[in-house]
């Protein structure tokens, strides 16, 4: 027997009113795309550019570079796939499909796909038009494919993304067959463990072999981790919740920092904090490598690169002036800060000027003449002196 709903009126225009809204959505987002090329064009050089339009739109280096790739390929390169988006039948991430498979070929290629993709886009996941320019881009440019799949296989590398409740995503970009090859050896060595413990799941089975044969460093020792936590002592002891930090990640709960000081092979270096802001006032030295005091006071008050929106760990980061050298910038803690090399070049690009404010804050202001505020964030918060009773004498 078979039960069929009847037609709701209702919900169909509720249906309907909200794919109109996509469609509104994705107008727009051609409108955006053709201002973002623009402004590629007209904002100077693309790393000047690249930096303005992650801080405008509030989003990582890597996110801005990607949205004006997009945006200028579509413009320049693909009428047809940018047509499609400006008629509400794609989205700007099905565009993108069509613009990141033909990033790397000539011109003319990727006309012919454009043209190729022009009937193959409307009414389609993703996915499916992801594998159709990828059909297309072998079919019309067979010695091109093989020779970017070579240089693409040298481009192997592992990358970390963070992620929400303490986890993050440990990703390898692999050969098909290598990364196939391990998943397979790590699922082999999952079902064995599983058949023996029943008390985790398969998926967790695989990620502990994966994390235990990553951090042997040399194939059979103890794992042993490098990182650096910033936790206030009370939390240490139990006395207060207040969360830590993780460098590179952000806030992780006084529960997970007590089980990581747990560990017999942790070591400790002495922060000292003003009590009235949270800010560090000294950094002793610890026993994994100590660097110059100054540079130790500046990476630990700081926990990572100061550029708005950049979240690279301070103890990868470059230590340079704020205010640079020419101009008379102070070598002290309060015109030196820890910025990535890229954020650390970017002081040179016309038009972009960076101002102390103390404590390694400062003001950046960019080509357009938007400004933007960095402070280093206090590793607790302010704890202001009780009141003294004492009668006076």
């Amino acid at each position: 027997m078979t039960t069929s709903l009847a037609f709701n009126p209702k919900a169909a225009c509720f249906l309907d009113t909200a794919f109109a809204e996509e469609v509104s959505l994705r107008r727009t987002q051609g409108r955006q795309v053709r201002a973002l090329a623009r402004f590629a064009e007209a904002g100077g050089s693309r790393r000047s550019v690249t930096e303005e339009v992650a801080l405008r739109f509030s989003v990582s280096r890597n996110q801005a570079s990607l949205l004006l790739e997009i945006s200028c390929a579509l413009v320049s390169r693909l009428p047809n796939t940018l047509a499609a988006l400006e008629d509400g039948d794609i989205d700007l991430y099905k565009a993108s499909k069509v613009s990141q498979l033909t990033r790397e070929v000539s011109d003319e290629v990727a006309a012919q796909v454009d043209a190729f993709m022009a009937g193959r886009l409307a009414k389609r996941d993703a996915g499916a038009i992801r594998k159709s320019v990828n059909g297309a881009v072998q079919k019309f440019d067979r010695a091109g494919y093989k020779e970017r799949a070579e240089k693409k296989r040298a481009r192997r590398h592992v990358s970390l993304e963070h992620d929400d409740e303490t986890m993050s995503t440990l990703s390898g970009f692999l050969p098909s067959e290598v990364a196939s090859s391990i998943y397979a050896s790590m699922s082999r060595a999952a079902r064995a463990r599983r058949a023996r413990d029943k008390s985790r799941t398969l998926d967790q089975h695989r990620a502990d072999v994966f994390a235990e044969r990553l951090l042997a460093e040399d194939g059979h020792g103890k794992p042993r981790a490098h990182i650096h936590v910033y936790v206030d002592f009370l939390t240490l002891a139990g006395a207060r919740e207040d969360p830590a930090t993780l460098a590179g990640y952000g806030p992780i709960p006084d529960w997970l920092v007590r089980e990581i000081a747990a560990d017999p092979g942790s070591t400790w270096s002495r922060l000292i904090t003003d009590p009235a802001t949270g800010q560090l006032l000294e950094a002793g030295a610890g026993t994994y490598r100590p660097p110059a005091s100054l540079a130790r006071l500046i990476k630990a008050r700081d926990r990572e690169c100061t550029h708005p929106g950049c979240h690279r760990p301070a103890e990868f980061s470059e230590i340079d002036h704020i205010t640079t050298w020419a101009r008379n910038g102070k070598t002290d803690h309060h015109n030196c800060h820890g910025a990535c090399k890229t954020h650390n070049l970017l002081k040179e690009e016309p038009g972009w000027t960076a101002e102390p404010t103390g404590n390694g804050g400062m003001t950046i202001t960019t080509p357009t003449g938007h400004t933007y505020h960095a402070t280093p964030e206090p590793l607790h918060e302010p704890r202001p002196e009780p009141e003294d009773d004492t009668p006076p004498f």
